[in-house]
């Protein structure tokens, strides 16, 4: 891997989590921290910031695997995949809360457990692309038709210079620019002083 992926490995049994960080190093990953509680988990989490954590759900101490998983994505927004050797009903309800990543049972057979942690960092992946480009869009779609910056203004015509060096009545410029329409009057300083005539009339009605 030419970017190793940062694994944080959190299970309180010492020896298989040994086990497991020397296979992890064996095929390309980096294995920052190893943490036997949820809430070394968490500090794990956000002193190493690692692109995904492997959680068993039981461990000792007062927070178990789901709670900090939870915590994890709530604070770090970083992937988890549950690795367990509890399947019953009521755990899956519980992690199923957490949005994890992934699900493993013990044993885990190696291969599968690869398989599971790439799609689980391939679907972080995705969702983070897809985040950001909901951003983008966002954002242009609020400066969209925007007239922003300085906008060269002929000082006695009042018309427009466009990009192409073209020189635009004021309305075409911001029609374009805008969602903007026009309708045409004649404001009273303008009425007297170029029809000065109309004004008088309207006077004597």
């Amino acid at each position: 891997m030419n970017n190793p992926k940062r694994i944080l490995l959190v299970e309180d049994e010492i020896l298989v989590a040994e086990n497991m960080k020397r296979s992890f190093i064996r095929n390309g990953y980096e294995v920052p921290s190893i943490a036997v509680t949820g809430e070394e988990a968490i500090r794990f989490a956000g002193q190493d910031k690692p692109d995904l954590v492997l959680m068993d759900i039981v461990l000792t101490g007062q927070m178990d695997g789901i709670e900090a998983a939870d915590k994890i994505r709530e604070l770090y927004k970083i992937p988890v995949v549950f690795l367990t050797a509890y399947s019953d009903e009521e755990t899956l309800k519980r992690a199923k809360i957490t949005e994890p990543f992934g699900y493993l049972t013990k044993p885990c057979e190696e291969r599968q457990m690869f398989i599971t942690l790439e799609m689980a960092l391939y679907k972080d992946a995705m969702e983070k692309e897809k985040e950001l480009l909901i951003e983008k869009l966002q954002k242009a779609l609020e400066e969209v038709k925007t007239l922003k910056g300085f906008i060269p203004i002929c000082a006695h015509c009042k018309k427009i210079r466009d990009d192409d060096g073209y020189w635009e009545q004021v309305e075409d410029y911001i029609r374009q620019h805008s969602e903007a329409e026009f309708s045409h009057s004649i404001c009273p300083d303008c009425m007297k002083k170029y029809y000065p005539d109309l004004m008088e009339d309207s006077d004597d009605k």
